[in-house]
């Protein structure tokens, strides 16, 4: 799976498209409040297109090893 073009964005997984997902809290008594689900992002240094970039990355992502770190 190649990475998609490097774009300033909002934080999103560069390889699986991961991003924020929202929703409600609900209370015992059916209440609503908006939340919001976050990914575990960690911004790393990887080889893209031969270049190092600076990139949002999933932690399931870089623990299946889809994209080479740079060091």
């Amino acid at each position: 799976m190649e990475p998609k073009e490097v774009e300033v964005m909002a934080r999103e997984c560069i390889i699986c498209d991961k991003k924020t997902v929202t929703g409600n809290n609900v209370s015992h008594s059916h209440l609503k409040t908006k939340r919001r689900w976050l990914p575990n992002l960690q911004k790393v240094k990887a080889l893209i297109n031969g270049e190092v970039r600076r990139v949002y990355v999933c932690t399931k992502c870089l623990k299946a090893g889809k994209i080479q770190r740079a060091l």
